[in-house]
C-alpha cells in the first residue's frame, strides 16, 4: 500500500523504518533547507582547503595513487574520470527497492554535511526519489570498504552518462571534487542490509505465532514459558520471547498442564534459542541507525572547525559482524522450526497418524515437507557462513583489510527466503495437525491465527501436491508478524 507521508531529510534522525517506507511504499522525501545550507558550507570549505593543501581524491588520485597530484586546470575532468573508472560493477541489477533505499540513505548521509559535494547533488537525489527515478545499479563490485562501483554508477546516471532503469532526470554537472565525495559511502550495502533486517525482524515476530500453533498441536507444557523461569536467567531476548508466547497462548488464568513432563527442545528451548536472534536483530538495528545518519566520507569536511580530516570510517566491521551474528542466530532458530515439523509428523507426540496422513495405509501425508524444510535449512546454513573471517589486500598493498559487509548483506538477503520457507512448512504441519486433531484452542491470539490460516489454507485429506500450499503459507506468514 502506498505511503502518503513525507520523510524529512536533515542528516540526523532518519529511522530504519523511514527508509523502508521510502523504498517499498513510495513515501516521499523532503530535503531540509538547512541541510542544503550546511552542504554548501562544506563544499566551500573543501574547495578552499584544496586550493591550499592536498586533499585526498580532490587534489590527488585515490588508493595507491594518493600521492599523484591532479592538474588544477583538469580537476573537473578528473572527477568524471574517477566516476567512469570506478563504475565497473557486474552481476544482476539490484532490485529497484534496494536502489531507492540506497538513494535515501545516501541523501541523508550527504545532508549530514561531511562530504563536501556540491548541494545540487543532494537536490538531484531528492528529485530522483520524488519522481520515482531509479538508476541501473549492478549488484557486485564492493568488499565492505565503500560501495565505489555502485555509487559511481549512480553518479554517472545523475550526470547523464548512464541510462535510468526507471524514469529519468536532466543531467547534473559534476563539480571538481564531487566524485570521491559522492562515492565515499557504503549506502548501497546499508540499503540491502536494512531491507533484509526489516524482513527478518518480521519473520522472527511471526515465528512466535507459528511456534504457538505447533505448541497447541503438540500439547506443549506452559512451564517452559513461565515468567518465574525466565526471571531466573533474564536475557532480554529470551524473556521477551517467553512473554510473547504467554501473550499469544495463555488467556488470563492458569494454563492447562502439557501432555509430557518435558517437551522436545523445539518447544522447551524455544525462548533460549529464539531470544538470541531477537537480540541480534536489535543489535543490527542500532548499527544501521548510526550508519544511515553518519557523515562517514573520507576525507571528512568539518564545517564547525573548517578542517578536513582523513580517516578510516569507510570500514564497516560493525555492520559485517552484526549481520554475521544475526544469520548465525537465525540458523539456530530455523533448526528448531524444522525440529518442530518433525515432531508434528510423529504419532507418539501428536496422537495422530504418521506424517498426518489421512487415507489408505502407506499414505504419505505431509512427508515431503520435511525434505523441503531441510533443503531450505541447508541453504540458510550456507548463507550463515561468516564473511568476516576473510580479508583482502588491494591497491598495491595500501588497503590491507576488508570487512566484506557487502557479502554479508547479500547472504542475509538470501537467508530471508530460506527461513520463510522453513516457517511455511512448519505452519502447514501445525495447521493440519490442529484440524485433524480437532484441538480446542484457548481464547487467545493463537485461536485467531488458526482461524485465519484455516481460511487461507485448504484441508485436503488425501495425498496431493503441496507446492501451492507452501507458496500460500509463505505469503500468510507476514500477516502473523502483527499478531
Amino acid at each position: 500500500m502506498p505511503d502518503s507521508s513525507r520523510i524529512r531529510i536533515s542528516g540526523t534522525g532518519l529511522r530504519c523504518a523511514d527508509v523502508v517506507r521510502v523504498a517499498r511504499r513510495s513515501a516521499s522525501v523532503e530535503l531540509e533547507d538547512a541541510a542544503v545550507g550546511r552542504a554548501a558550507k562544506a563544499y566551500d570549505i573543501a574547495r578552499d582547503t584544496g586550493a591550499k593543501r592536498a586533499v585526498y581524491g580532490r587534489t590527488t588520485g585515490v588508493g595507491a595513487n594518493r600521492h599523484e597530484v591532479v592538474d588544477p586546470d583538469a580537476a573537473d575532468r578528473h572527477g568524471l574520470r574517477l566516476l567512469r573508472s570506478h563504475a565497473g560493477g557486474t552481476g544482476d541489477p539490484l532490485p529497484d527497492t534496494v536502489v531507492r533505499a540506497a538513494l535515501v540513505v545516501r541523501l541523508n548521509q550527504l545532508a549530514a554535511a561531511g562530504s563536501g559535494v556540491h548541494p545540487r547533488l543532494l537536490q538531484a537525489l531528492e528529485a530522483a526519489l520524488r519522481v520515482g527515478g531509479v538508476p541501473l545499479v549492478h549488484s557486485k563490485g564492493a568488499i565492505g570498504t565503500g560501495d565505489l562501483s555502485a555509487l559511481a554508477e549512480i553518479g554517472l546516471t545523475l550526470a547523464g552518462e548512464r541510462p535510468w532503469a526507471v524514469g529519468h532526470l536532466d543531467p547534473v554537472p559534476i563539480s571538481p571534487g564531487d566524485a570521491l565525495a559522492f562515492i565515499s559511502s557504503n549506502a548501497v550495502t546499508l540499503a540491502e542490509s536494512l531491507l533484509a533486517w526489516h524482513d527478518l525482524r518480521r519473520l522472527l515476530r511471526a515465528s512466535h505465532v507459528i511456534a504457538s500453533l505447533s505448541y497447541c498441536a503438540l500439547g506443549g507444557s506452559p512451564e517452559a514459558f513461565s515468567e518465574v523461569v525466565h526471571a531466573a536467567r533474564p536475557h532480554h531476548g529470551s524473556v521477551h520471547c517467553a512473554a510473547e508466547m504467554r501473550r499469544i497462548l495463555m488467556p488470563d488464568g492458569e494454563p492447562p498442564a502439557g501432555r509430557r513432563l518435558q517437551d522436545p527442545f523445539g518447544l522447551r528451548a524455544f525462548p533460549q534459542v529464539h531470544g538470541p536472534a531477537l537480540d541480534a536483530a536489535d543489535a543490527l538495528e542500532k548499527v544501521l541507525a548510526i550508519d544511515i545518519n553518519a557523515a562517514a566520507e573520507n576525507p571528512l569536511i568539518d564545517i564547525e572547525g573548517e578542517q578536513v580530516y582523513h580517516h578510516g570510517h569507510f570500514s564497516t566491521a560493525y555492520l559485517a559482524l552484526a549481520l554475521d551474528g544475526l544469520r548465525a542466530a537465525l540458523h539456530h532458530v530455523a533448526e528448531l522450526s524444522a525440529a518442530r515439523l518433525s515432531d508434528l509428523v510423529e504419532p507418539e507426540l501428536t496422537g495422530l497418524s504418521p506424517f498426518l496422513a489421512s487415507g489408505p495405509a502407506g499414505s504419505s501425508g505431509i512427508m515431503i515437507l520435511e525434505y523441503v524444510a531441510h533443503d531450505a535449512l541447508a541453504e540458510l546454513r550456507h548463507a550463515s557462513a561468516s564473511v568476516t573471517l576473510g580479508t583482502a589486500v588491494i591497491s598495491r598493498g595500501l588497503e590491507d583489510h576488508a570487512s566484506f559487509s557487502t557479502q554479508a548483506a547479500r547472504s542475509t538477503s538470501a537467508a530471508v527466503g530460506a527461513y520463510r520457507t522453513v516457517l511455511a512448512c512448519e505452519l502447514l504441519g501445525a495447521v493440519r495437525a490442529l484440524r485433524l486433531g480437532e484441538v480446542d484452542l484457548p481464547a487467545a491470539p493463537v485461536a485467531r491465527a488458526f482461524e485465519r490460516a484455516a481460511l487461507r489454507l485448504p484441508l485436503i485429506r488425501e495425498d496431493h501436491p503441496l507446492s501451492g500450499e507452501i507458496a500460500h503459507a509463505e505469503l500468510l506468514i507476514d500477516e502473523f508478524a502483527d499478531y
